[in-house]
């Protein structure tokens, strides 16, 4: 299942080579809500992974961003004692403009198409 949350990109984080095949890297956005007349702001930070650890590269700190992430568990043992961790993985970022716009600026790819090629991929 996947989520989105629209905030304020406020941190980027370096990316981090975990294994030699796995790599992360960490951002965080500012979101704040108007509840019962006073302003809550909570920062969530998210990860990315492989191949989208470069996505944050493509906005400023102070942007507001919209961020699909799906929210992934993980249980190990040590010591004979259960531990958890929750991530937040970061799949895709979106570019918003003034009025809540959302703008995709993703890139998007195919494999018949060359630089400059409008490529019109519809079924219709």
């Amino acid at each position: 299942m996947s989520y989105e949350l629209t905030g304020k990109l406020v941190a980027k984080f370096d990316i981090v080579q975990r294994t030699e095949t796995f790599k992360t890297r960490e951002f965080v956005l500012e979101k704040s809500e108007d509840i019962g007349g006073r302003t809550i702001t909570n920062y969530v930070k998210f990860q990315c992974v492989q191949d989208k650890t470069a996505m944050p590269d493509r906005f400023a700190i102070g942007e507001e961003v919209k961020v699909l992430f799906n929210i992934k568990g993980t249980k190990w043992t040590k010591d004979g004692k259960d531990n958890y961790i929750t991530n937040l993985d970061a799949w895709r970022m979106e570019t918003v403009k003034l009025g809540g716009t959302v703008i995709d600026d993703s890139p998007s790819f195919s494999a018949d198409a060359t630089p400059g090629d409008n490529v019109d991929d519809l079924p219709f």
